[in-house]
C-alpha cells in the first residue's frame, strides 16, 4: 500500500492470518526524498499516536481535496450540458435568459449562437465554437474523473494504514496494561 502527496510516501503491512510477523510503515522523507522503513512493532505508543495523528491530518486534507475535485468535476458537467442543450436549440432560437444575480434574470439575445467565451483558467476567457466548447468540457470532466479515481484510492490506502496502526497501538496499549497488572500481583 503506497500513497504519494505532499512529498510523503507512507506503506503500512501487516499479515492478517495472526502470526507475528513485523509491521511496517514505509515513509518518504519530506527533506531526503528518500524511502524508508518503520518497523511499526519498534515504535512507543506516543510515537505511534504521533504517527496516526498525521495520518488522520493528511486525510483530512484528501478529503478536502477530494470534495473540491468533486466540485470542480460538477461545475464542468453543468458546463458541458449547457453547451450541449445551445448546440442542440433550434436553428433561430437566440432568446435567452441572462442572470444578474441568482435569482434575477433579463430577456437577451444571441448574436451569434455558434460561439461561446469558455473560461479556460485563472480567468481567461477564450472565444470557442460549440463543438469545441463541448470537447473543452468533456476533457474536463474526464481528467477530474480520472483524478477522483486516483485520489480515492490513495484516501482508501491511508485509511487501511490508519487502521493498522491504531490496531498496533491498542496491543500496544493492551501488553502495556498487561504488565502492569502482572507488576502488581
Amino acid at each position: 500500500m503506497k500513497a504519494k502527496t505532499g512529498g510523503a510516501s507512507r506503506q503500512a503491512t501487516h499479515s492478517s492470518s495472526g502470526d507475528h510477523l513485523p509491521r511496517t510503515f514505509q515513509r518518504r522523507g519530506t527533506m531526503s526524498g528518500k524511502q524508508e522503513t518503520i518497523n511499526l512493532d519498534t515504535l512507543e505508543p506516543q510515537q505511534l499516536a504521533q504517527v496516526k495523528k498525521q495520518l488522520d491530518e493528511e486525510l483530512e486534507h484528501l478529503t478536502t481535496s477530494f470534495a473540491q475535485l468533486h466540485g470542480a468535476q460538477t461545475k464542468f458537467k453543468e458546463c458541458l450540458r449547457c453547451v450541449q442543450s445551445r448546440a442542440a436549440a433550434p436553428k433561430g432560437s437566440n432568446s435567452i435568459l441572462v442572470p444578474l444575480t441568482n435569482s434575477l434574470y433579463v430577456r437577451g439575445e444571441l448574436s451569434d449562437a455558434e460561439t461561446v467565451l469558455v473560461d479556460v483558467g485563472t480567468g481567461f476567457l477564450v472565444e470557442k465554437k460549440l463543438k469545441s466548447a463541448e470537447k473543452f468540457y468533456e476533457g474536463k470532466v474526464e481528467e477530474l474523473g480520472n483524478n477522483l479515481k486516483d485520489l480515492e484510492v490513495i484516501v482508501q490506502r491511508k485509511q487501511a494504514n490508519a487502521r493498522t496502526i491504531e490496531e498496533v497501538l491498542r496491543q500496544k496499549i493492551m501488553a502495556a496494561q498487561g504488565q502492569g497488572d502482572q507488576q502488581q500481583a
